[in-house]
């Protein structure tokens, strides 16, 4: 019997992935976080998420990508959605409608740096490793968890980046594939990791992606909404998202949430500090 076809994870990052070696300063208010992840998609679903994406584009005259930060600044190819423009209303309308109707599931790894570095700073010094290492582990295996849950594999496209980050991803994949979770068996245990076995017959491709890759740029609006979420930050789209059944944890158990839902590591100070 034919296996269905594999599910496509398109990962973006925000943030530095660099752990500072003087431990960050936390600034209530002010989120400073490193970020990895965007959205699955079902291989047979490429097709519409790609023509729904192409429709936009054309409805709107645009040739370029379309970009999260320059979409909520009205900045560069986006000068024209500046909040008080008569586009503005209407083209965000559009955008909504298109994340919140094609077949994708938002999912990420999202990682307080200062609350990283209150963490592990005094314990590990120099040796902390890249905030990437933790956060791409953790988002690919519970993508692979869902395509696992499906009868299905896991294809890992992230975003191109510098030659030395690209590295650095090779690497945690191959790891990944080999040996499973770099994670403290006991303290992990509680999320229930998957074998390396496991990790080995569910990972079949990792590629880098650029940013003209329609899923790619769906995958860059999803994950400010989800990075910003545990701020209290970026509400309006993220529930938005949440509403459409957008999001991994839409289709989870309160108790699995936890072990296959988007991670928030480190948020120990935000949580504090909201009280």
């Amino acid at each position: 019997m034919l296996r269905p076809p594999p599910i496509h994870f398109y990962m973006d990052d925000s943030g530095t992935r660099t752990p500072d070696r003087a431990p960050t300063r936390f600034v209530p208010g002010s989120p400073d976080h490193f970020a990895l992840g965007g959205v699955l998609v079902r291989g047979e679903d490429e097709d519409q998420v790609r023509s729904a994406h192409r429709r936009l584009c054309d409805t709107w005259g645009i040739n370029y990508a379309l970009h999260s930060v320059d979409i909520r600044a009205g900045a560069n190819d986006f000068a024209w959605v500046t909040r008080d423009s008569d586009d503005y209303e209407p083209f965000m309308r559009d955008l909504t409608h298109l994340l919140t109707t094609i077949p994708v599931l938002g999912l990420a790894c999202v990682i307080d740096r200062p609350g990283y570095d209150h963490r592990y700073g005094r314990q590990y010094g120099r040796r902390q490793w890249h905030l990437c290492h933790t956060a791409f582990t953790i988002a690919v295996e519970r993508a692979a968890k869902y395509a696992r849950s499906m009868g299905r594999a896991l294809r890992v496209y992230p975003e191109q980046s510098a030659k030395k980050d690209e590295r650095r991803i090779r690497r945690y994949y191959r790891d990944m594939c080999a040996e499973g979770l770099p994670f403290n068996p006991e303290r992990s245990g509680v999320y229930r990791p998957l074998h390396a076995h496991e990790c080995g017959e569910t990972l079949i491709e990792l590629r880098f992606k650029a940013k003209t890759s329609p899923p790619m740029q769906i995958a860059d609006l999803y994950l400010w909404p989800i990075a910003r979420k545990a701020c209290g930050q970026a509400e309006r789209p993220y529930r938005a998202f949440y509403d459409a059944g957008r999001l991994m944890e839409c289709h989870l158990t309160q108790e699995e949430i936890p072990q296959r839902g988007t991670k928030y590591y480190c948020f120990e100070l935000v949580r504090r500090a909201a009280g």
